[in-house]
């Protein structure tokens, strides 16, 4: 938490023992534990009588201890009775803000500080209590820091060298970006507090975000430092790391390094430390960090998600699939982790896994154009191709102006032997040249199909040339040219199939039936080279269709 780490005045150090027992409350208390320390002695505009009146001290000491021993219930009590003896007391109101602070009532706090600086203007702890409590709560309140850095700007007004409120407008500048400003507090700061790894972690951010060269030396010094944790760290990261700097990723790295070496990182740093590695393209030590972080604490879906995305990058994919496995036990209605799971049995040629996990992403999300893309190629795999025309239909919904989707919704057409409907989606795919190619080769098997063989081997001639390496173009023109009885022309584009993909099924097929048709004495070896194709191919059409058993890692 903020105050934790970052309560930095002269007073909490000199207060050794009750800084201990402040250590020691819950964290939410911790975020006003200043106040207590400051209770009895720091409100200027309290008359020395009433705060030296026995009943009074003595009531307001019994409800700091019970907000010490956590009784919030018995606390709030007593300060309600004691607010109607002492109805304009900022004592009183502050230690209100302390229980609502503690309870986690962040408005009803807020409104009991604010309560406290009114009725007393220059009482500081208040002040800084109100900071504290904005920066705790930073992520439900966005004004919150920029409340918190005015509060402390009060306090410097009333006491320029308040080491809590210099060092607090040095960590609020510093995420800001307002590097300059944040050093001029900082240098404020009293010597001993300066050199805490606090204030050096603070430094260092700011001499990196200025460019400065006393970076490396207070990287060294901040390393050394014998206080440095976990927070001093992980709050400066996010400078770090927006930087345009070849180095400041190296730079992160060795600070969370260094807080693994002394056993000091927790679930957070072994996270930070894995997706930096990651970042690096050190892969094994990124894949081990995430490890680290998964063991330290009970993992997330979020962490596990990028765990399986390190295996993928490995080529580990059971592993990656184990990680999803335990991440969809965790959010069973996160659509991103059945589509991720489905993609990878994709790559794993396993369609009917990959069919029932995008299914279950679609289900989750239908609008999501990308998984219903998926779920539509998935669909052309299977038994009945015809399943995938809903989804390509869905698509080109959601995409009109995406020539891809046109294309996959005509060749679902085309496969499902809706050739006019094929025919309207395939022109206009071929129109556009992300999809021009594959249209016009589809064209070219529509026009096959209906006999029309010179439209067809234009339809080809026009996809290879768009794409010269396009090993199923060269075998339908083979096959396309065979029906010509161009026997010559068709061997070239049979043996061009087969210099691009050796055991491409249509161009070894159609090279046989060349041969046959020729009586040409190189058939029997090519009938040998074409079994060996069609058992790998029944072996593949098999793996497609296989389920496998995923276990949570």
């Amino acid at each position: 938490m903020v105050a934790k780490r970052q309560s930095m005045t002269g007073q909490l150090r000199r207060e050794q023992s009750c800084y201990s027992a402040a250590a020691r409350l819950p964290p939410a208390l911790s975020v006003c534990r200043f106040t207590i320390l400051l209770l009895l002695m720091a409100a200027p505009a309290v008359s020395l009588s009433r705060l030296q009146s026995g009943a009074r001290e003595q009531q307001l000491r019994t409800i700091q201890q019970l907000i010490q021993q956590g009784d919030l219930t018995g606390a709030r009590r007593l300060l309600t009775e004691g607010a109607k003896d002492y109805p304009a007391d900022p004592l009183f109101a502050n230690f209100f803000g302390v229980v609502e602070a503690q309870a986690g009532n962040y408005p009803a706090a807020e409104t009991h500080f604010k309560q406290a600086v009114a009725l007393a203007p220059e009482f500081v702890g208040a002040y800084l209590n109100l900071g504290r409590l904005y920066q705790e709560n930073s992520v439900k309140d966005g004004a919150a820091p920029a409340k918190a850095l005015q509060i402390y700007q009060q306090v410097l007004q009333l006491q320029p060298g308040d080491a809590e409120a210099n060092y607090q407008s040095a960590v609020l500048l510093q995420r800001l970006g307002r590097f300059k400003e944040s050093l001029l507090h900082l240098e404020r700061l009293p010597p001993n507090t300066a050199q805490s790894a606090q204030a050096l972690a603070v430094r260092l951010a700011l001499y990196i975000g200025l460019g400065q060269q006393q970076a490396s030396r207070t990287l060294e010094r901040l390393l050394d430092a014998a206080d440095l944790s976990e927070p001093d760290v992980l709050s400066i990261l996010p400078t770090i790391e927006k930087q345009p700097l070849s180095w400041s990723d190296d730079l992160a790295i060795r600070l969370l390094e260094k807080l693994a070496e002394r056993g000091h990182a927790t679930h957070t740093s072994w996270r930070n430390l894995g997706l930096l590695y990651e970042r690096k393209g050190q892969l094994p030590q990124a894949r081990g960090a995430l490890e680290r972080a998964a063991t330290t604490d009970r993992p997330t879906a979020s962490l596990l998600i990028d765990l399986a995305r390190l295996a993928h990058k490995q080529r580990d994919h059971k592993g990656a699939l184990g990680y999803l496995a335990h991440a969809r036990d965790l959010e069973p209605n996160d659509g991103r982790i059945h589509f991720f799971f489905g993609m990878i049995c994709v790559e794993m040629e396993l369609v009917a896994e990959a069919h029932q996990a995008l299914g279950r992403a679609v289900s989750l999300d239908p609008n999501n154009a990308q998984y219903t893309y998926a779920m539509g190629v998935v669909s052309t795999h299977r038994r009945d191709p015809s399943e995938s025309i809903p989804y390509f239909q869905k698509y080109v919904q959601l995409k009109p102006d995406d020539p891809r989707g046109r294309l996959s919704l005509g060749a679902a057409y085309f496969i499902g032997g809706s050739l006019a409907e094929a025919k309207k989606e395939l022109t206009f795919a071929a129109g556009h040249q992300p999809s021009a190619a594959e249209a016009h080769y589809y064209l070219g098997r529509l026009a096959r199909r209906e006999s029309r063989l010179e439209e067809a081997t234009q339809e080809f001639e026009q996809a290879i040339k768009l794409r010269p390496n396009y090993a199923d173009a060269h075998a339908e023109l083979g096959h396309c040219l065979v029906q010509l009885k161009e026997y010559e022309r068709a061997e070239k584009s049979f043996e061009r199939a087969l210099e691009i993909d050796p055991k491409h099924y249509q161009g070894n097929f159609g090279l046989l039936a060349l041969y046959s048709r020729t009586k040409d004495r190189r058939e029997a070896e090519q009938a040998r080279r074409f079994e060996e194709v069609k058992k790998l191919r029944e072996q593949k059409a098999q793996d497609f269709l296989r389920m496998i058993e995923v276990r949570p890692y």
